[in-house]
This record gives C-alpha cells, structure tokens and sequence, in this order.
C-alpha cells in the first residue's frame, strides 16, 4: 500500500483522541475536524508542484516559489464539508466543488443526487474530502466521477479508514494516494469503521 499515507504527528494523534471521545461536544467536534483537515493537508500537498518567483522584501530581492498547479477540494456531502475550512486555511486560492452522495443503508452502495461540475475541469489537481472511508463506496463514485471530468492528479483526504474501505479503494484507483490520521479495526454490519468516531456527519451537525 504504498499509495497509503497514515499521519504520525503528534499533534495529530492527539486531535484525533479528542475527536473520538464520546463527550466531546458537537462544536469542539466541528473544530477539531478543521483542525486535522488543515495537517494532514500539509501533509498531503508535499509535492505540489512550485514555480520560481521573485519577491521585494523591506530588505531586497528573494527568490521564492509559488503554488502553480489549481487545486479543487471535492468534498462529499454532507459530512466532507467539515474538512473545507481547514484545508482552505491552508491553501486558500482553491475551488470549492461539491459531490452529494448518500449511502443505501439495505444496500451500501452510494447514490449520486448531486453534482454540479462544469464541462470541463478547471483544475490540475482535487482533494477528494469525506471524514471515513469506510467502505469505500462513495469514494471510489467520486473518483470516477472526477476521471469522467478530466482531472489527472486525484488525492483523497479524510480522518479515519476502515481497512475494507482502503482495499476497496486503491483497488479501483491504484493512482490514487490515500492520506487519514488512522485506520481502524474493521466495519461492522451496517458499514460503520470499529472503533471509529460514531457517525462524522452528526457529530458535526447535532442531528
């Protein structure tokens, strides 16, 4: 699984304790999911690709670097918008496309209602973004969605995988690099990752 990137920072595994604490509250729940979107992103985007550039500083001339590729931040919904405002900290000249997925719950399997991309991509490189993968369904749909689209570099981001959902996954899109600050136990019978966090979306939201 070399395409499969688990954070070992500190302050990543610390964030991620709390996340998964049952007390946590659905604010400190929303904070903390901002705050693990911004590092593993950092992470993620080590090899962005960088252009020369010349800046006057109050003392001269540097020579320095700027982002060149257009990144677009692919969050599913709905739990894949609590990673937005992170990532956007981070790297705020992005675009912002929205994929609307939601699971069967007899069958698993994701259903597509939403997707609003335009004809052609308009970026170099999407971070997929969904809190767990679990079984892989939707985020697999999404990658194929965002291949149909154009898009070349593909990355997917979120907090913690199930090992089903990994193998899932990087069955159907070896190019595609897998970046989470965990992957757990297993799924259980309804498709939920053990131990896990509970369900990301309502933790997120207090419904």
């Amino acid at each position: 699984m070399s395409q499969v990137f688990v954070s070992q920072h500190p302050l990543v595994l610390h964030k991620l304790t709390a996340l998964r604490d049952a007390s946590t509250d659905h604010r400190g729940f929303r904070d903390l999911v901002r705050e693990l979107a911004l590092l593993l992103c950092y992470e993620a985007m080590q090899d962005l690709t960088l252009a020369p550039k010349t800046v006057i500083t109050p003392m001269g001339t540097a020579q320095g670097y700027k982002a060149e590729e257009a990144i677009g931040l692919v969050p599913i919904l709905r739990a894949g918008l609590g990673l937005v405002d992170g990532v956007m900290e981070l790297l705020p000249n992005v675009q912002v496309w929205h994929i609307g997925l939601y699971r069967d719950e007899k069958t698993l399997r994701p259903v597509e209602y939403y997707n609003r991309l335009p004809t052609e991509p308009t970026v170099q490189i999407c971070l997929v973004l969904d809190p767990m993968l679990a079984t892989g369904g939707s985020a697999v749909a999404t990658v194929d969605i965002l291949k149909r689209w154009g898009v070349r570099r593909i990355k997917f981001l979120g907090l913690i995988a199930a090992p089903e959902g990994v193998e899932r996954l990087t069955t159907a899109h070896p190019d595609v690099p897998i970046h989470v600050a965990a992957i757990d136990e297993r799924l259980n019978d309804i498709g939920f990752i053990i131990p896990g966090l509970g369900d990301a979306g309502d933790r997120q939201f207090g419904t």
